[in-house]
């Protein structure tokens, strides 16, 4: 029944503290360590994030009075009134449950976050805000989740091979998990392999992300995630896909291919 619906049912796990919403499609390079205490040092009632962007009219955008203040935020507008988009990462005191209560279902049929932060501003609550520096990811779809495990892999990704390799080469900023196999592959970075893994007679590329309990057999991946337990078998070429956990992705013909599948699902490919 939409976001603020979903904070409504942690009331009672909340016991009266202020609390944070993340949402968890939101990615931010360099985290929210910083803002809970401008939340608290400013006394505000709710606290929001925002990031200055080039095309503000997709997502939630906030106003300004000319002095600076949020006076108003505006879901996806046409003529947006600033720059500065929501992002999703919200600093709320308990008083919000109460505003959620008069909440009513927006055009989405939903109760709507940004309208209850909306009806504090309306009833005169202290509404603060931060901006955010470094980069802000929505990974809410494919390419999103891509793009930011190439970013993360560029900044955090180091060489540390804790596995076996077995006649095997491996180029550049390489993590490969204890108790992993790498016979016959080569490995060129940033990759992250994780634990309990088998990687044999295969290649695997830049950008591509390895969960534990993976095998990659007979196959070439790039600029890929892989998840928990994934069978990749026989695939001459995948490139810019997900695969979800304990799925299998088999092939006994050549091709190109593009997935996003999700856990447990199962592609035979000929």
């Amino acid at each position: 029944m939409g976001i603020a619906h979903a904070v409504s049912l942690c009331e009672s796990f909340v016991k009266g503290e202020p609390f944070v919403v993340y949402l968890g499609d939101n990615i931010l390079q360099q985290g929210i360590r910083k803002y809970p205490n401008e939340f608290t040092r400013g006394g505000y009632d709710a606290y929001i994030l925002l990031k200055e962007v080039e095309d503000p009219s997709r997502f939630g955008v906030a106003e300004f009075d000319e002095n600076g203040k949020v006076i108003r935020l505006v879901e996806k507008p046409k003529a947006p009134p600033s720059k500065y988009e929501l992002v999703g990462v919200y600093f709320f005191k308990p008083v919000v449950f109460d505003v959620i209560k008069c909440l009513k279902p927006g055009w989405r049929g939903e109760l709507e976050i940004t309208h209850a932060i909306q009806l504090m501003i309306d009833r005169g609550y202290r509404v603060g805000y931060g901006f955010v520096e470094g980069w802000w990811l929505d990974t809410g779809k494919k390419d999103g989740i891509l793009y930011a495990n190439m970013l993360m892999l560029d900044e955090c990704a180091q060489r540390d091979v804790k596995g076996e390799l077995i006649n095997s080469k491996v180029d550049g900023r390489v993590t490969v998990g204890k108790d992993t196999k790498v016979l016959n592959t080569t490995i060129r970075g940033p990759v992250v392999v994780g634990k309990n893994c088998i990687i044999e007679n295969s290649f695997i590329g830049p950008y591509t992300s390895i969960g534990d309990g993976c095998q990659i057999l007979n196959s070439s991946v790039e600029h890929c995630i892989i998840l928990e337990k994934a069978l990749i078998k026989g695939i001459d070429r995948l490139e810019e896909s997900l695969i979800g956990r304990s799925a299998k992705v088999v092939k006994n013909a050549r091709n190109i291919i593009r997935l996003n599948i999700g856990d447990y699902s199962e592609e035979e490919l000929v």
